[in-house]
């Protein structure tokens, strides 16, 4: 599998991304005729060797004659949608584009289908969507990942006057994203920038250090301004050090012996309703041989603050115990799958590309079974049953594939 590894020590922006990738090899010539697909005028692109303290990288710009052109939402997905762009690219520039377009109704308080978007609504900002979607794809990256983001301080002038920096929508799109401000008095991260990495970064999921990779390349993509710390955006990209995916995940535990165990069952409903990975518990033996419940949650690093809030505000524990853990998995995905009950989702995984294990999602079958008067544990065995012949018929089996759990769209 490979990767590509975003390093956001001096923040994100669109131009930074599709130049990081045209320095770590992206042919221009390529991605020129990718662009060519999107059949709209009025913009060139102009690439070039600059540096930043010392540091060599590429300028990505892209030169419209366009002049405070803003655009609603739905035109901006039409130009896409009625391009001649591969369909993974068209599919995951919409999302990006549609994950934009929510945050800024949500912050003018209107509707997203009617939104105007100015700062992001230019040609610019597509052609930089659509060259970073694109360009991965043509570099053969199969898995995004990405450092905390640097997002700077400050003030910054838009369109609605002097705003704070995050600007609302940057800070909006970045929750649940691990981030860092050291003190550069300056707009690090823009809203496209951090659009696209959140979302090609499985939705918000894959911010963390770098991974075991084999680095083939690397690559620096050049800001617009000279900073104190290098105004560049670094992409690593290589091949994983696994043959399975690897992700890192905090453990937190605290053990309980003076709370009723239906407030436990609580406890873990709501910890698993707030995104939390797993959530289970250990009978324990305590100090004086009182017994007692070891609480265990599994969630991602952007999520340890969440985590321990509600343990402190829900349970009566003192303190909790907090450790980071290095995951392998096997490489997953969530399909649906049509069976003689209707269409039913399957979670598949796959070892060496082959099936290993293919479950169907518990409320589906627990739905079927309810309306039919049928045993769970027989529709459970049927679709299953279903399922891997279905998958193991052309690879595919004809299955329409659903976005990863957690991504945006």
């Amino acid at each position: 599998m490979r990767i590509a590894y975003f390093d956001c020590f001096a923040g994100v922006a669109g131009d930074m991304i599709v130049g990081a990738l045209l320095d770590a090899g992206l042919a221009l010539a390529d991605l020129k005729r990718e662009l060519s697909k999107l059949d709209v005028g009025g913009y060139s692109v102009e690439v070039r060797k600059t540096e930043r303290n010392g540091i060599s990288g590429t300028k990505f710009e892209v030169v419209t004659e366009e002049a405070n052109v803003s655009r609603s939402a739905a035109e901006i997905v039409r130009i896409v949608e009625d391009s001649r762009l591969d369909e993974d690219v068209k599919r995951a520039s919409v999302a990006i584009l549609q994950t934009l377009a929510r945050v800024e109704a949500r912050i003018h308080n209107a509707n997203v289908d009617e939104i105007h978007l100015h700062e992001v609504g230019g040609l610019d900002a597509i052609v930089d969507v659509v060259s970073s979607v694109a360009g991965l794809k043509l570099l053969g990256v199969d898995e995004v990942r990405a450092s905390s983001i640097h997002v700077g301080t400050g003030f910054v002038e838009c369109r609605h006057g002097t705003i704070p920096v995050p600007a609302p929508a940057t800070l909006a799109l970045l929750e649940g994203v691990p981030v860092v401000s050291r003190g550069i008095d300056a707009e690090l991260a823009t809203p496209t920038g951090v659009a696209i990495i959140r979302t090609l970064a499985a939705g918000g999921t894959g911010f963390g250090p770098m991974p075991a990779m084999r680095v083939e390349t690397t690559g620096y993509g050049a800001g617009s301004r000279d900073l104190p710390i290098p105004n560049l955006l670094r992409v690593t990209i290589g091949q994983a050090d696994s043959a399975y995916e690897a992700d890192e995940v905090m453990l937190i535990e605290t053990n309980i012996d003076d709370m009723s165990p239906e407030v436990i069952g609580y406890v873990c409903e709501l910890l698993l309703s707030q995104g939390a990975l797993d959530v289970y518990t250990t009978p324990v033996f305590m100090k004086k041989n009182r017994p007692g419940t070891l609480l265990s949650v599994l969630a991602r690093p952007a999520e340890e603050d969440a985590v321990v809030a509600t343990l402190f505000r829900e349970t009566t524990t003192l303190g909790v115990r907090i450790g980071m853990l290095r995951r392998q998995k096997l490489e997953r995905e969530t399909v649906e799958i049509d069976t003689r009950f209707g269409p039913v989702v399957v979670k598949v995984s796959r070892h060496d590309g082959r099936i290993a294990n293919a479950a169907p999602e518990y409320e589906s079958v627990r739905k079927i079974a309810l309306l039919r008067g049928i045993p769970l544990k027989d529709v459970y065995d049927e679709v299953t049953r279903a399922a891997r012949d279905a998958l193991d018929d052309n690879g595919d089996g004809g299955r329409s594939q659903l976005p990863p759990e957690g991504a945006e769209v």
